[in-house]
């Protein structure tokens, strides 16, 4: 009889500190200093090695700030778009990771293969540990032409079909939208010609503009500093 009471004793403690575990890496309150490892705690508090306040886990901190949109992040544009994949989305759904941002055409013969080698440059030169914090999208100005199957093609033939590369198609107002928030100025010259801003942007995980760089061919040193940067607060 003792021993099924000592069973059930040990199966009671062992569920409640598997429990308290699962609320500490839930919530993850951190010692800045690292003072005991890894340790985690559920509630905010001061660490009781060094005595300084503990702070959100990193994991637990990127997760609360990947979900604050500010008044001026992208994230409040409320236009869809189509993927290179077919599907359909909102600017909304990119939140959460750095976000490397063009606005191109496919059928241009001039500034936009450059453009995408100039982004193709820029994810060739992000250290490797922040590769899968970053997404390349690439936007294209003539939505009328460029269909998500043509964008497709332009991903395979650019060598820009990779996870980390985003193609989008939107409607024209969305479109002529989304340039304004980037500074981007196009015209129409012909049905498939149009003079345009050459600007890669950066915004960070929450969606706010943090760097662009103009020009084409153009050292991509600053930009890069940015990205990793933003990853890295």
């Amino acid at each position: 009889m003792k021993s099924i009471k000592y069973l059930l004793f040990f199966l009671v403690i062992t569920t409640f500190l598997n429990s308290c575990d699962k609320k500490n890496e839930a919530v993850g309150y951190q010692c800045p200093m690292k003072c005991e490892g890894e340790k985690v705690y559920s509630k905010k508090g001061s660490c009781p090695v060094c005595q300084m306040d503990l702070r959100l886990h990193s994991k637990a901190q990127k997760k609360v700030l990947s979900d604050v949109v500010s008044e001026t992040s992208i994230f409040n544009l409320t236009s869809k778009w189509n993927t290179e994949e077919g599907k359909t989305i909102a600017l909304k759904d990119l939140k959460g990771k750095t976000l490397v941002m063009v606005m191109i055409y496919t059928t241009c013969k001039a500034a936009c293969p450059r453009l995408a080698a100039d982004m193709r440059n820029i994810e060739a030169m992000v250290p490797s540990k922040y590769k899968k914090e970053i997404n390349y999208i690439l936007i294209s100005i003539d939505p009328k032409t460029d269909t998500p199957k043509k964008l497709k093609k332009f991903a395979i033939e650019n060598y820009m079909d990779g996870e980390q590369w985003t193609f989008l198609q939107g409607t024209e107002s969305g479109v002529r939208e989304f340039a304004n928030v980037l500074a981007v100025k196009y015209k129409e010259i012909s049905p498939l010609d149009f003079s345009h801003s050459n600007i890669i942007s950066v915004f960070n995980p929450q969606g706010e503009l943090v760097h662009q760089q103009e020009g084409l061919g153009v050292d991509n040193k600053e930009t890069i500093k940015k990205i990793t940067e933003t990853i890295a607060k």
